[in-house]
């Protein structure tokens, strides 16, 4: 009997190992074009999918059709070493110029004197930051899981990777962010050097000003990771890290930003960016994909026409959509300034089983979300709250209006997988009737 090349591996949960060997042993007895039609088939799946549910994941969005066209250009075969105007490789005219006009349009968009766009991820971006204010052995201080504090800033992530010794912050629950009493004591006590805030989930402002003051009686560094705002804080509809004084902002661009998988790196801080360039080149991305690069450009483009509108429409849609789920009775989690200031919703899911229990079956009725850690009782074996956000929906031309509708479709789905089934024609014929794109240069 044939077997697979890969290898089965014993540190994964076997479920999902049990899962990845079923897909390369469905390989078996293709020959080439076999699998091309695989992959074809898998895309055409996949598009499917996208017009047939409706997607509530706060960390997707939908791309403008003309950056779409620039990620696919043969521009990215190209490597581009080097700074622009003395490229390493000769024939590189268009791309060095893409590389500055990306920067540039950034730099305006973000408020900021220095751009870093040679960045592959968000969670690249943040290395970086931990690179270019940190050794290995340093103590840093970061917001824990329970109010949205990301992988790559704990243990098992890149600051852990690096070698950095990982606090977590000090929570005050009821604003669902970093307590700033505490912060000072921990600050005082574990001398970091540096102190990041912001997300996976952000309901409301976090204390930027307050952790700067404490960052600076310690000699520390703030970093704001901007992953899941970056577009609210680029259609100015949510705080300004940079000015309020975070010394850099790390951010993925494919998110509430809606440009293409890659990262985005801004500070005003001429010292942080001047590490953050050597570590782009010759470090760590001296060769980077232009095509995404020139993709973003059009993105940021976006941003300057329509970034005002678009933000405020997801803020005043999240606001929408939270409302109308606890009048459906779902347990939206809030904080003092309510439920919502943000692009996103947190529901606690403890009487769903757990929040990637509730996502499951919030997928059978084409609903798509995502569990998220609360700052509430613990759920064993599952995440504690589900995730839901706007920017998708808002991008298809849905409001505040449409969110009594969708509220119910959501509520009905978390009560029963027999609901959820039930509901997916129903919602996929809700879906249907948004095709438009909104808030994108024609």
């Amino acid at each position: 009997m044939q077997t697979n090349q890969l290898q089965s591996r014993n540190w994964v949960p076997p479920e999902q190992e049990s899962f990845v060997q079923s897909i390369a042993g469905s390989l078996h007895g293709l020959r080439e074009s076999g699998i091309f039609q695989r992959l074809q088939d898998l895309l055409d799946m996949n598009g499917r999918i996208d017009n047939t549910c409706i997607n509530l994941n706060p960390a997707t969005n939908i791309l403008n059709p003309r950056a779409a066209a620039m990620l696919a250009s043969p521009m990215g075969m190209r490597p581009s070493l080097g700074y622009p105007g003395a490229k390493y490789e000769a024939g590189l005219e268009a791309i060095e110029q893409v590389e500055v006009i990306a920067a540039e349009l950034a730099a305006r968009v973000f408020g900021a004197n220095f751009v870093e766009v040679r960045v592959p991820s968000g969670s690249i971006a943040n290395l970086y930051g931990f690179m270019a204010t940190c050794q290995p052995g340093d103590a840093i201080i970061v917001p824990p899981a329970s109010i949205g504090g990301h992988v790559t800033h704990h243990a098992d992530g890149a600051a852990g990777l690096y070698g950095l010794k990982i606090h977590s912050a000090a929570v005050d629950a009821d604003r669902f962010s970093i307590d700033v009493s505490g912060l000072r004591e921990q600050a005082h006590r574990l001398q970091p050097r540096l102190i990041t805030i912001g997300g996976s989930l952000n309901l409301a402002a976090h204390p930027i000003r307050e952790i700067r003051a404490i960052a600076d009686e310690v000699g520390a560094k703030v970093m704001f990771d901007a992953a899941h705002l970056s577009g609210m804080i680029a259609g100015r509809a949510w705080q300004q890290p940079l000015m309020e004084g975070a010394h850099f902002m790390t951010m993925s661009t494919y998110k509430s930003l809606g440009g293409p998988p890659s990262g985005l790196v801004v500070t005003n801080d001429e010292a942080i960016a001047k590490r953050l360039d050597a570590i782009a080149y010759p470090g760590l991305t001296a060769n980077f994909d232009a095509s995404k690069t020139a993709a973003l450009a059009v993105s940021l483009l976006d941003w300057l026409a329509y970034g005002s509108d678009y933000a405020t429409a997801m803020k005043l849609t999240a606001r929408a959509l939270a409302q109308a789920l606890s009048d459906e009775g779902v347990p939206v989690h809030a904080t003092l300034h309510g439920f919502t200031e943000s692009h996103q919703v947190a529901i606690q899911a403890a009487r769903y089983g757990g929040g990637q229990a509730a996502a499951r079956r919030m997928r059978k009725a084409n609903l798509l979300a995502s569990g998220i850690g609360l700052p509430i009782a613990e759920v064993p074996g599952d995440v504690n709250g589900l995730r839901l956000g706007t920017p998708e929906i808002v991008r298809l031309g849905m409001g505040p209006r449409h969110m009594p509708d969708l509220a119910r479709l959501i509520a009905r789905s978390l009560r029963s997988d027999e609901d959820a089934v039930g509901l997916s024609g129903q919602v996929r014929e809700m879906r249907q009737a948004f095709a438009e794109l909104h808030f994108m240069l024609p």
